[in-house]
């Protein structure tokens, strides 16, 4: 696996599962090393201070920290189904989306998800805030199932982790909402075989052995 770039990792993570998304369909192999948050290698701390994962380490040593940047550098290697010329709206439009995801939808599902680590924070206001972008996707999803026309695309790829990690905050709930083309949408995710192969479970890495061969 010598000369491959190094992805770190951890397989709960959503922005983590964004990053081996992208890589998996674009076909690129890297070592892939699975990290323990609570005990993080010093390669990685090395690699990227910021110390959050993933992180790609690209061969000629190039560093990418970010799970969305990781998507892009991926899908401009290799796009067979242009994930990122959507049949509807443009590559700007779904950054304009996931950014909004970012910072509204995520930080609501974090405060529902783990409100033992929010004490402060207005538990209602969260979850109101959190369905109100969901319920919005709902509507986005309407028309052609995806939400950036006929076909998935990089927003789809990017989102549907984190609603997925709402899901299953209370599942029985998540099947009560009035969601039905959100619900279908997540559903065809986790029910392929991309989604199976990127949640394959690997030991944790250990810096005097090599990661495992991901593609």
């Amino acid at each position: 696996m010598q000369g491959l770039p190094v992805l770190y990792s951890f397989r709960r993570c959503p922005y983590a599962m964004r990053a081996r998304l992208a890589l998996a369909y674009a076909g690129i192999a890297c070592q892939l090393r699975e990290v323990v948050l609570k005990d993080k290698p010093q390669a990685l701390l090395d690699a990227s201070p910021k110390a959050t994962v993933p992180v790609l380490v690209l061969a000629d040593g190039t560093v990418l920290e970010e799970s969305l940047e990781i998507m892009l550098w991926a899908l401009r290697q290799n796009d067979p189904d242009q994930w990122l010329s959507p049949t509807a709206g443009s590559l700007g439009e779904m950054q304009a989306l996931i950014a909004r995801h970012d910072s509204e939808f995520k930080p609501a599902l974090d405060r529902c998800k783990y409100p033992s680590r929010y004490p402060q924070a207005d538990a209602a206001a969260a979850a109101a805030t959190a369905q109100a972008f969901l319920g919005a996707l709902n509507q986005q999803l309407a028309a052609t199932g995806y939400l950036f026309g006929r076909d998935p695309s990089l927003a789809d790829m990017a989102i549907r982790p984190f609603v997925r990690q709402f899901a299953g905050i209370d599942e029985a709930a998540w099947q009560n909402h009035p969601w039905p083309h959100l619900q279908a949408w997540l559903l065809r995710l986790t029910d392929s075989a991309l989604f199976e192969q990127v949640m394959e479970k690997y030991p944790a890495w250990h810096p005097d052995e090599a990661g495992v061969l991901f593609r």
